[in-house]
């Protein structure tokens, strides 16, 4: 097989990008985006790996359509490169998403319950993170979008259906005014321009946060702030962020980059938790899960695992801006901690908190393994890391505390398998194991993983 080769396979599942791939059995298995499971397609083979059976084909044609093809909802399908998955039945995906964690988790032996669907399939995304650009097919117009598939080139997202109905909105008047400012987007390949990112959070009743991402103030800056609050009264405020970087990171790792340009600095956001309200103040660059309906299930859902008492102490590691933390301090917790190593995310947890009116709550920043290393006492620890995974001393840290119980979200199903064979060899039982479709229409996929110590008895009590 060899680039520019014309082939016709059949797919038998996706892949963890969210391409149809066909038999593992094959060589070279074909991976080709686009394709369902039991769809017959014809394709041209773009890349062949000279280091494993495997290549890649861009589609051409669907010979024989798979029962759970659907018509994609968004324009920018096929283009984008986000939502892979749209053209696949929503069923289909959550059983997808299932076997995907199971695949990841089959070593261990554990029970992988269905995957908890979105509340809102469509619709569901609180933040868009745009990247603009003034291509040639736009007559050089400035479009705010996203860069397609393994590539620079920026797509137009107009007419976005996964986020929020403000965000589409509020994106299309920006970027007229972004236009017709004459704003020179950055470009990445000759370190010129002056606009790297938009990043617009919507909040559960529909009011807006703009952060632009610079490479220096801009010199309008305020001006514009003001005319686009005045386009959209939605927005209650406009933030700048300073990064100079060369790197591909959106935010710069320094909070004091930020200057508010109009409005407020901060965005509140609720989350409803087994009867009651979080609250939550949200920065602009600030970690809150995308989506806020499944969030607030898998919130709910530790809570009611941990079922945490008055008299326990609660350690949430990477905590973010403490919606878990707050959560389970709602729920009666009286002493919780929560550690993250960004600063800013410790600034809006405690205000979070004081929103939020619990008390007993302490929020700390720093690396997580030394924070964990001052703390003599832990029954429940929840860990919400990122993708890769647990450092090796945070587990190492965990083990030590000897917790009751440990809430894993995962949003990474091999990694989780990883850090949960460790667990499982230093006293902790995994008993269940529930993903949750935090991205429809992606492969992303979360997994929430409930662990008891050997010997603790449920509910804090101390084993007979």
């Amino acid at each position: 097989m060899q680039p520019g080769e014309r082939v016709t396979v059949t797919c038998v599942d996706i892949d963890d990008e969210g391409a149809g791939v066909t038999a593992p059995g094959e060589r070279p298995r074909v991976h080709v985006a686009g394709a369902l499971p039991d769809e017959r397609v014809a394709a041209v083979v773009e890349h062949v790996s000279t280091h494993a059976p495997e290549a890649w084909a861009r589609l051409e044609q669907v010979e024989t359509p798979s029962p759970a093809r659907r018509p994609p909802a968004c324009p920018a399908f096929g283009s984008c490169g986000g939502c892979v998955l749209q053209h696949l039945e929503y069923e289909a995906q959550l059983a997808w998403k299932r076997a995907r964690v199971a695949r990841a988790l089959a070593a261990l032996d554990v029970i992988v319950a269905p995957c908890v669907a979105s509340p809102r399939p469509l619709g569901y995304r609180n933040r868009s993170k745009l990247v603009p650009a003034r291509p040639a097919r736009a007559d050089g117009r400035l479009v705010l979008g996203a860069y397609a598939p393994r590539s620079h080139d920026v797509v137009d997202t107009a007419g976005c259906r996964v986020a929020e109905a403000p965000l589409d909105d509020t994106a299309t008047a920006l970027e007229a005014l972004l236009d017709q400012a004459g704003v020179v987007p950055y470009d990445e390949r000759t370190l010129t321009g002056d606009l790297r990112h938009v990043v617009l959070r919507a909040s559960h009743d529909g009011r807006v946060l703009a952060t632009w991402i610079a490479t220096r103030p801009l010199a309008d800056g305020p001006a514009l702030a003001r005319a686009f609050r005045a386009a959209r009264p939605e927005v209650i405020g406009v933030v700048e962020h300073v990064n100079r970087g060369r790197g591909n990171a959106i935010f710069a790792a320094e909070t004091d980059k930020d200057r508010t340009l109009d409005g407020a600095a901060t965005i509140e956001e609720r989350v409803d938790v087994e009867g009651t309200t979080v609250r939550l103040r949200l920065s602009g660059g600030a970690f809150f899960q995308a989506n806020r309906g499944v969030a607030a299930l898998a919130y709910a859902a530790i809570v009611r695992a941990l079922s945490a008492r008055a008299a326990e102490r609660v350690v949430d590691a990477y905590c973010g801006v403490g919606g878990i933390a707050l959560a389970l301090a709602r729920a009666g917790a009286t002493d919780v901690i929560g550690i993250e190593v960004h600063e800013g995310a410790v600034a809006d947890a405690a205000a979070s908190a004081a929103l939020t009116g619990v008390t007993g709550t302490r929020f700390v920043a720093g690396d997580v393994a030394a924070r964990l290393a001052t703390i003599d006492r832990a029954d429940l620890v929840v860990v919400n890391p990122p993708r890769k995974g647990c450092a090796p001393k945070v587990l190492a840290e965990v083990a030590r505390l000897a917790p009751r119980a440990i809430a894993y979200l995962s949003c990474d199903p091999d990694t989780l398998a990883r850090d949960l064979a460790w667990l499982g060899a230093h006293g902790f039982r995994t008993s269940d194991v529930t993903p949750y479709d935090m991205l429809p229409h992606t492969p992303h996929v979360e997994a929430l993983a409930i662990l008891e110590r050997a010997g603790a008895a449920p509910g804090g009590l101390p084993s007979p």
